[in-house]
Order: C-alpha cells, then structure tokens, then sequence
C-alpha cells in the first residue's frame, strides 16, 4: 500500500496553445446518449451509426442528422461495443452473453465461456467472437447455432484488458491473438497464416504483454496493427505476408492511407511511418501526455482525441495543428470515426458530436 502511495505522478498534459484553423470543421449535430464505458466503442455501418451506454441501451443513430433509428433496452451492463452488419447488432453482456438484436429487441441469446472485450463481428450471416482466453467462436447469425471454435493458446499468464483485432479481408477472418496476426477460413475456422507482429519478451508478465489491439489501419487487403507496447507492423491480410515491423512503444490503434500508418505513443507522441516499408516519415509533440485516442485519417487531416474532450486535427503531410474541436470536456472514446464525409467523436459522458470540415 505504501510502495502504491508513493508512486510518480502523471506528467501534466502539454498545454494547448492559441490556433488559427486552417482546416475549418463545422459542427452539423450532437445528442447525448448516456454514459459510456471506454470499451464500447461505436460501430459504423454505411450511415448508421451504432452505439451502446454503460446501462445497457443499444441505439442505432442516423449520421446524417443523429437522429435515433431504434433502441433497444437491455438494462444489462455490456462488456464489450457492438457489431453491426446494417441490419443484425451483436453485443456481449457482463455475465459472458452473447445477444444477437435488431430494432424488433433481441433475437437470440449464446453462453460463452469467458470474458469478451472485443466487439463481436457480423459478417456473412455469421456472428464471430474473440474471447479473452484467445478463444475464437462462431455462431449462425439468423439463430445463434455454435458452427466452429478455435481454442486459444494459453502460455502467457496475462491478456490485455481493452479491444482487439477481429475484421474480415476478403473471404478471410482475421484476428490478433497475442502478438500475431492469424488468418481464419470463415467457414470451419481453419487457420489459412499466422504472421508474428512481436514475440514476448521481457522479465515478467507485464514486460511479455504484447497483444494487438484495436484498431487497425486497412488499405486494400493490407493491415497495419499495433503490438501493446512492442511494435507497429503491416502484414498482406490474403496471403499472411509479413511487409514490415518496427518497435514502438503505444497502446491504442493505428490508422493508415495510401502512403503512410499514423499512430500515437504513450506518452502522447504522434507518429506516421510510410507504409511501403516502415521508414519514419513524421512526429508531433504538440500533444505529449494529453491522453490520446488512436487516430483516424480523414480527409487532409489526422483526427485524433484527448482526454479532456478536444480532438484535435492534424496534416496528414508533416503532423502540422490544423484545427481543435471542443466537447463536453469528458474523455473522448476510442478515437473519432467518419461516416461519409461526417466526422464523430463520442465522450465518456454520452455526448456524441459530429462535425463536417471543409
């Protein structure tokens, strides 16, 4: 107890200097939704925004106005957001279930057999869950029928608490299990490749932690992912090709374009690496230690939040401050999302703000 009271403090955030807006953002709407746990991150699906709050309610917003599509009442705490299809939402509750619903309520309910924190995927009428003990499930989407399991290796004594890698590519279901990347056959979880982003390392557990996590940066067929505290890499998600790592010490996701991956280091640090081979091509420090979300390429910028509410866009060319957008001063989920031309942050307190720049 005494050794955990004389622990070192947080660095204090980099104060934000004044700022001329050189990527004008204007606000288009935002609602309130409750409040919201830093797993449940919003799920995007065409227009349709799909969100969860800490008490349980599913809500299926409209992005072009945030308006409310449907809800659905759980009154269950949720561990892990939502996937959505456009037209089924899976989500997994506390208690280790997992719920198929739509705007009609909840179709069908699956026991799982441990803790789930990342959002279940619904693609090709299949529900695909990854577990925490590194268990990969399947079920039918139209009645929750069990179709296959992949059993998770367990030699590391630990496993990240937050959301990791589960996305399809092409006909492949692919899916961070530890440090690796590993691609599934959708149809009877065979595994196709496995690619190595970071072996564990290290004196103790925590040192040998690795795990991917969410989210990550797609071009085409290439992924770009984040080892916890180890390494950025991009792996060719059709053929298992490992194209390129390099180490880097972060612990949220990546985001990607057409020439570079951009993520951002613990100590808020802001990074792009061209994509081609991992070569460093930009930093920002203009943000150090302000709690940043992972960042999203958008338009001409790099948005990325913080933990006091701002989000902050910055050139996609050099790291240059284009602009600031305020909140209701909460933390922001996660990390922005785009629908369409629309950009969307959601706050710890519920607040969902959606602006469209220039």
């Amino acid at each position: 107890m005494a050794a955990c009271s004389s622990a070192p403090e947080r660095p204090a955030p980099t104060p934000l200097a004044p700022l001329v807006a050189l990527q004008p953002a204007t606000q288009v709407w935002n609602t309130a939704i409750g409040a919201v746990d830093p797993l449940l991150t919003p799920a995007v699906h065409g227009q349709t925004l799909l969100l969860a709050n800490a008490a349980g309610a599913v809500l299926a917003l409209d992005g072009a106005n945030g308006q409310v599509r449907w809800r659905v009442e759980l009154a269950q705490p949720l561990s892990a957001a939502a996937g959505f299809d456009g037209q089924t939402a899976a989500v997994v509750t506390q208690d280790n279930e997992l719920l198929a619903l739509n705007s009609a309520g909840v179709q069908w309910r699956a026991r799982l057999p441990a803790r789930v924190l990342t959002a279940p995927l619904v693609a090709g009428q299949r529900v695909f869950v990854l577990a925490n003990d590194r268990s990969v499930h399947a079920f039918d989407a139209r009645n929750g029928a069990p179709l296959w399991q992949h059993r998770g290796r367990t030699a590391e004594a630990l496993v990240l608490q937050q959301s990791g890698v589960l996305l399809p590519v092409g006909d492949t279901l692919v899916v961070g299990l530890g440090g690796r990347l590993v691609g599934f056959d959708p149809l009877n979880g065979r595994i196709r490749w496995d690619a190595a982003i970071a072996t564990p390392r290290g004196v103790n557990e925590i040192e040998r932690l690795v795990d991917l996590v969410g989210r990550t940066g797609r071009v085409g067929d290439q992924l770009c992912v984040r080892a916890f505290q180890a390494a950025v890499g991009c792996v060719d998600g059709a053929s298992g090709r490992l194209v390129w790592t390099q180490p880097a010490d972060g612990a949220v996701g990546l985001s990607a374009d057409a020439e570079r991956v951009y993520g951002v280091e613990r100590n808020g640090r802001v990074l792009a690496w061209r994509r081609d081979a991992g070569a460093r091509a930009w930093s920002s420090d203009a943000l150090l230690h302000r709690g940043l979300t992972a960042p999203l390429a958008a338009g001409r910028s790099i948005a990325v939040g913080d933990a006091q509410g701002f989000v902050h866009l910055l050139s996609r060319d050099d790291g240059t401050l284009l602009n600031r957008l305020s909140t209701d001063g909460s933390a922001i989920v996660a990390g922005p999302l785009l629908l369409g031309n629309t950009l969307v942050a959601v706050t710890r307190n519920g607040g969902v703000y959606a602006w469209r720049p220039q």
